[in-house]
């Protein structure tokens, strides 16, 4: 027993020291890229599934609303070093808008530390798809990017645990989606074999958007990216030609 618990202490010590040594790098690259988010505005994309899919869909309505933007989607965690070299080059390029994944391990490992979130949207907490972590570990960690005060935040609100995140507030506003919301409301869909259609209703408008992503969980993506645009205050007709616009690459 008394093993255990040294080598728990010495595990909570080391983890405490790696949290800080990468708090440190990413300080240092920040400056060292000369802070290139003082001039974007960071879209970060989080949740147990749909990230990716959800960050193409934001990536491509802010395109098609003629704003300059940059995309870094995957759902495997990437390094501290990487992310801050992808703002830097989105900087470069000219880029206003840039997306984000990201995904819970990154926030364990302070990929993400200090950068200032303008979205912070989830898209769902599906516990099956946990492979690493125990569920109170993966809300822990997500909880640190909803603690960062990012000025809008995006929820699902049909997922089966918002009761444990509705606590995830904005600073200037919070917005929900799904078919028990009243922001973004999904009031139907139709599935087909190469794509999805779905009608919403956007601040009581109603609206039918596609897109070439076929399966029901991309009636709740769509949801969610026009949920995004929403809180972003892009036309209701650029949501609908930017999802449409996405062509998931065929494997």
């Amino acid at each position: 027993m008394e093993k255990r618990v040294k080598e728990n202490q010495a595990k909570t010590k080391k983890s405490g020291l790696k949290s800080k040594s990468q708090k440190i790098k990413a300080r240092v690259l920040k400056s060292y890229y000369g802070n290139p988010m003082r001039d974007m505005k960071l879209i970060a994309i989080t949740g147990t599934t749909g990230k990716t899919t959800v960050a193409h869909f934001v990536h491509e309505i802010l395109r098609t609303s003629g704003e300059q933007v940059a995309v870094l989607a995957s759902d495997q965690p990437f390094k501290v070093g990487m992310l801050h070299k992808f703002l830097s080059d989105a900087w470069k390029a000219g880029a206003n808008y840039v997306v984000v994944t990201v995904p819970a391990e990154g926030l364990r490992d302070n990929v993400f530390y200090g950068l200032p979130v303008t979205v912070a949207a989830m898209t769902n907490f599906v516990t099956a798809s946990l492979s690493d972590m125990e569920p109170k570990e993966y809300l822990d960690n997500e909880k640190t990017l909803f603690d960062m005060k990012p000025e809008i935040v995006v929820l699902n609100h049909d997922d089966l645990n918002y009761d444990t995140f509705k606590e995830f507030k904005g600073k200037n506003k919070t917005i929900t989606y799904g078919l028990t919301s009243s922001d973004v409301k999904i009031l139907n869909s139709k599935l087909y074999a190469k794509g999805t259609e779905a009608t919403l209703s956007i601040k009581s408008e109603i609206i039918s958007v596609a897109t070439f992503v076929p399966g029901e969980t991309a009636v709740s993506y769509m949801a969610c990216a026009a949920a995004i645009a929403q809180s972003l205050d892009i036309n209701n007709d650029k949501i609908i030609d930017g999802l449409a616009e996405y062509e998931p690459e065929v494997v």
